[in-house]
Protein backbone atom coordinates (compact mmCIF):
# COMPACT_ATOMS: atom_id res chain seq x y z
CA UNK A 1 0.00 0.00 0.00
CA UNK A 2 1.26 3.45 -0.84
CA UNK A 3 2.26 5.88 1.84
CA UNK A 4 -0.25 8.40 3.04
CA UNK A 5 -0.43 11.57 1.04
CA UNK A 6 -2.73 13.29 3.46
CA UNK A 7 -3.97 12.54 6.96
CA UNK A 8 -7.61 13.18 6.00
CA UNK A 9 -8.45 10.83 3.11
CA UNK A 10 -11.94 9.39 2.70
CA UNK A 11 -12.15 5.68 3.51
CA UNK A 12 -13.56 4.99 0.02
CA UNK A 13 -10.36 6.34 -1.59
CA UNK A 14 -8.20 4.25 0.72
CA UNK A 15 -10.20 1.09 -0.06
CA UNK A 16 -10.04 1.73 -3.82
CA UNK A 17 -6.28 2.13 -3.61
CA UNK A 18 -5.99 -1.06 -1.54
CA UNK A 19 -8.07 -3.04 -4.07
CA UNK A 20 -6.01 -1.73 -7.00
CA UNK A 21 -2.67 -2.31 -5.29
CA UNK A 22 -3.50 -5.91 -4.35
CA UNK A 23 -5.34 -6.72 -7.62
CA UNK A 24 -8.54 -7.79 -5.84
CA UNK A 25 -11.08 -6.39 -8.32
CA UNK A 26 -11.65 -9.65 -10.22
CA UNK A 27 -12.47 -11.47 -6.98
CA UNK A 28 -14.85 -8.72 -5.94
CA UNK A 29 -16.54 -8.91 -9.35
CA UNK A 30 -17.14 -12.65 -8.85
CA UNK A 31 -18.86 -12.01 -5.53
CA UNK A 32 -20.87 -9.10 -6.97
CA UNK A 33 -22.13 -11.25 -9.86
CA UNK A 34 -23.23 -14.06 -7.52
CA UNK A 35 -25.09 -11.58 -5.33
CA UNK A 36 -26.66 -9.88 -8.35
CA UNK A 37 -27.84 -13.25 -9.74
CA UNK A 38 -29.49 -14.16 -6.45
CA UNK A 39 -31.12 -10.75 -6.14
CA UNK A 40 -32.27 -10.36 -9.75
CA UNK A 41 -33.53 -13.90 -10.37
CA UNK A 42 -35.43 -14.35 -7.11
CA UNK A 43 -36.23 -17.46 -5.07
CA UNK A 44 -37.93 -19.35 -7.89
CA UNK A 45 -34.78 -19.54 -10.02
CA UNK A 46 -32.38 -19.69 -7.07
CA UNK A 47 -34.01 -22.92 -5.87
CA UNK A 48 -32.84 -24.57 -9.12
CA UNK A 49 -29.43 -22.86 -9.25
CA UNK A 50 -26.52 -24.98 -8.02
CA UNK A 51 -23.53 -22.87 -9.10
CA UNK A 52 -22.84 -19.35 -10.35
CA UNK A 53 -19.26 -18.88 -11.53
CA UNK A 54 -17.63 -15.93 -13.30
CA UNK A 55 -14.57 -16.83 -15.38
CA UNK A 56 -13.05 -13.73 -17.01
CA UNK A 57 -16.08 -12.21 -18.77
CA UNK A 58 -18.19 -15.40 -19.04
CA UNK A 59 -20.82 -16.29 -16.44
CA UNK A 60 -21.46 -20.02 -15.99
CA UNK A 61 -24.73 -20.91 -14.27
CA UNK A 62 -25.56 -24.52 -13.37
CA UNK A 63 -29.26 -25.32 -13.12
CA UNK A 64 -31.00 -28.51 -12.01
CA UNK A 65 -34.07 -27.95 -14.21
CA UNK A 66 -33.76 -28.44 -17.96
CA UNK A 67 -37.09 -26.68 -18.49
CA UNK A 68 -35.88 -23.60 -16.61
CA UNK A 69 -32.56 -23.69 -18.48
CA UNK A 70 -34.40 -23.64 -21.81
CA UNK A 71 -36.71 -20.85 -20.65
CA UNK A 72 -33.81 -18.68 -19.46
CA UNK A 73 -31.86 -19.30 -22.67
CA UNK A 74 -34.42 -17.21 -24.57
CA UNK A 75 -33.58 -14.14 -22.46
CA UNK A 76 -29.78 -14.41 -22.14
CA UNK A 77 -29.14 -10.91 -23.48
CA UNK A 78 -31.69 -9.37 -21.12
CA UNK A 79 -30.27 -11.30 -18.14
CA UNK A 80 -26.72 -10.12 -18.93
CA UNK A 81 -27.89 -6.52 -19.23
CA UNK A 82 -29.78 -6.73 -15.92
CA UNK A 83 -26.77 -8.22 -14.11
CA UNK A 84 -24.35 -5.64 -15.52
CA UNK A 85 -26.74 -2.83 -14.65
CA UNK A 86 -27.12 -4.18 -11.11
CA UNK A 87 -23.34 -4.39 -10.66
CA UNK A 88 -22.78 -0.98 -12.21
CA UNK A 89 -20.22 -2.03 -14.83
CA UNK A 90 -19.92 -4.28 -17.86
CA UNK A 91 -18.59 -7.51 -16.28
CA UNK A 92 -20.66 -10.24 -17.95
CA UNK A 93 -20.24 -10.45 -21.72
CA UNK A 94 -21.34 -14.08 -22.22
CA UNK A 95 -23.81 -16.28 -20.32
CA UNK A 96 -23.58 -20.09 -20.37
CA UNK A 97 -26.44 -22.05 -18.83
CA UNK A 98 -25.61 -25.64 -17.88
Amino acid sequence: MAKRHNDHLPISDILKEFVETNKLQSGLDKVDVRDAWAKMMGNGVNNYTTEVKLDKDTLYVSLTSSVLREELSYGKEKIMNMLNESIGKDVVKKLVLR
